[in-house]
């Protein structure tokens, strides 16, 4: 009996071990969230592969999709063109504020920014043309 226990313990520690893993190993991560009812969004990429998560406004979505090498050349473009590793974030406290945060692992274009605190001014519309960017893929992919 205590061996049929420990086999599931283990079984199970593996399997929450295993699901953190999408959170951790990806190469390209967009995610929002925040604000004053508070909502949760991820989109990560590993390859071709995407894992998509929404918690918010009473709804719940989890979905895993392929992503083209064509989108995954446009996404990495428009960072490229809108200089994503140069965008400077602003410092000013915001509160309530939803928050978008990408993260590029490997790649030219490998960084982190998020709007957080807000987007200098002179970078806004850079960082409004890569924000449109991941949120036409999710469009494409969840919201159809």
């Amino acid at each position: 009996m205590k061996k049929i226990l420990g086999i599931i313990l283990m079984l199970l520690f593996a399997v929450s071990c295993n699901n953190q893993k999408i959170y951790s190993d990806y190469d390209i991560s967009f995610s929002r969230s925040g604000g004053l009812a508070p909502s949760y969004e991820n989109l990560f990429i590993k390859n071709n592969k995407a894992f998509y998560s929404f918690e918010g406004k009473e709804k719940k979505v989890r979905k895993t999709f392929k992503v083209s090498d064509a989108e995954i050349k446009n996404l990495n473009e428009v960072l490229s063109k809108n200089n994503f590793r140069q965008i400077q974030e602003d410092h000013k406290k915001m509160y309530d504020h939803i928050t978008t945060s990408i993260n590029i692992k490997k790649g030219v274009n490998e960084g982190s920014k998020n709007d957080g605190s807000a987007i200098m001014p002179d970078y806004e519309n850079n960082w409004r043309n890569i924000v449109t960017a991941f949120q036409e893929i999710i469009n494409k992919k969840i919201k159809n």
